[in-house]
């Protein structure tokens, strides 16, 4: 991408705080709308949804579960519309989550969310990896039975799929026509799911809808699947994605958004529904170990999750390798020496972390309650409510402030009850299931 350029820092201009903040050497407002948007669907319609009527269904039933898909996904836009809207605070473009911080609330702001926000990132992109490697166990089981191939082995494999991609792709916007290859394969497996659900659920005896468990028990899980609920549709990464967006950013962004909203949520929607028609309280986390059908139909639904799984765990990961390329100055010629090896070690480094940990506990569903509970609550509904507040402080009603302060606060108490319940949920799988499991 020519000449590589000088990573320079500025102190903000914010007369109450200063933080410096350095200038990427990744792409910045190039893309379109649609493919910004394409984006925000590929982390809404990836393999994770395959999970939802599992994960999210079956602790909530019917009316919990519909109700919790419906809300979660009116609220996600609203607080992903917030976000997007201040994304010029102060006359200045934010392009990371912490640099807005910063700006609006001094350094220790700065620092917590960006802790907040990698450690966000970083275990979703360990639940991609288990997504992964579930996937490719899920094909390989469909033609041997000898067991000989546990969950962690293909882990590994998963892992070193996401190093190459990574190594591959230098940035976000780099991503150009893997984002329709992401939506050929989404298309493929939800089509595949939906299908095959369809075809159970008719030939099905009636089906057990009951919520599971005693009722202390069903108290964590429901809080559980309410922290998975913010999982759905948030990535945490608004502003990172924004950023990418060419201008004018707030209403193209808001145009990605609505993309994502209202087009893009339909896949997630209809396998999640279909999914728990057709199996009830005995839908797994992982939907394509309940279908049945043509082995080479199931497989080619398995691998296109594993393939989609690569893809969407980049734009997880690609906060963190904007600033690791930005630190270390890594830019210029994407097949340059100094910058593919650079790429092989240090993204490769931080995968091998991610893989490790992967394979040594590998409860997927854990992850997405922890990982709602511990960041993707705070900084996707509790955080865009109060910058919203800060910044639109004097052209905002006190009733308008009020309901904002009454999100702050339920959202507070849910992350507070969603964190204890995950943190019990992980505990006794742990007793259940041992280090690097097969499951």
């Amino acid at each position: 991408m020519g000449e590589e350029k000088e990573v320079m820092s500025h102190v903000i201009s914010n007369p109450f705080f200063e933080v410096k903040v350095p200038e990427t050497l990744h792409q910045i407002g190039q893309d379109s709308w649609f493919q910004v948007g394409l984006v925000l669907t590929t982390t809404v319609n990836c393999a994770y949804a395959l999970g939802y009527a599992g994960t999210i269904m079956v602790p909530l039933g019917w009316i919990g579960g519909v109700t919790g898909m419906v809300w979660s996904t009116i609220i996600s836009l609203y607080a992903s519309t917030l976000m997007a809207k201040i994304h010029q605070y102060g006359e200045k473009r934010h392009i990371r989550y912490r640099d807005l911080a910063g700006f609006m609330y001094g350094y220790r702001a700065y620092v917590i969310v960006w802790g907040l926000q990698y450690a966000n990132l970083f275990l979703i992109n360990i639940g991609f990896i288990i997504l992964g490697g579930q996937a490719l166990k899920a094909f390989y089981v469909l033609f041997r039975e000898d067991h000989e191939m546990k969950l962690p082995y293909f882990i590994i494999i998963a892992g070193l799929a996401c190093v190459l991609f990574a190594v591959s792709v230098p940035h976000l916007s780099a991503l150009g026509v893997w984002m329709a290859v992401s939506t050929f394969l989404s298309i493929v497996y939800f089509s595949i799911a939906f299908a095959l659900c369809l075809k159970d659920g008719i030939n099905a005896p009636p089906r057990d809808y009951s919520i599971p468990g005693s009722s202390s028990s069903r108290a964590f899980t429901t809080i559980g699947a309410a922290a998975s609920l913010v999982f759905v549709y948030n990535t945490g990464m608004i502003p990172e994605i924004q950023a990418t967006v060419r201008a004018p950013v707030v209403d193209n962004m808001l145009k990605a958004l609505y993309f994502q909203f209202t087009i893009g949520v339909v896949p997630v929607h209809a396998v999640t529904y279909m999914g728990y028609w057709a199996y009830g309280s005995k839908s797994s986390s992982y939907l394509l170990y309940n279908v049945s059908g043509p082995v080479w139909l199931r497989g080619l639904a398995n691998i296109a999750a594993f393939f989609q799984s690569i893809i969407t765990l980049h734009i997880f990961a690609s906060p963190t390798y904007e600033y690791l390329d930005t630190k270390y100055r890594i830019s210029g010629s994407v097949l340059a020496f100094r910058n593919l090896s650079f790429r092989t070690v240090v993204r490769g480094g931080y995968l091998a972390i991610t893989i490790f940990l992967s394979a040594l506990l590998p409860f997927l569903g854990d992850f997405m309650s922890f990982t709602g509970a511990i960041s993707t609550i705070p900084l996707t509904f509790i955080l865009p409510n109060h910058m919203y507040i800060v910044a639109m402080r004097k052209q905002i009603s006190s009733l308008q402030k009020s309901w904002h302060w009454f999100n702050i606060l339920f959202f507070s108490c849910i992350a507070v009850a969603a964190l204890v319940a995950s943190v019990r949920l992980i505990a006794m799988d742990s007793k259940t299931y041992h280090a690097f499991a097969d499951l």
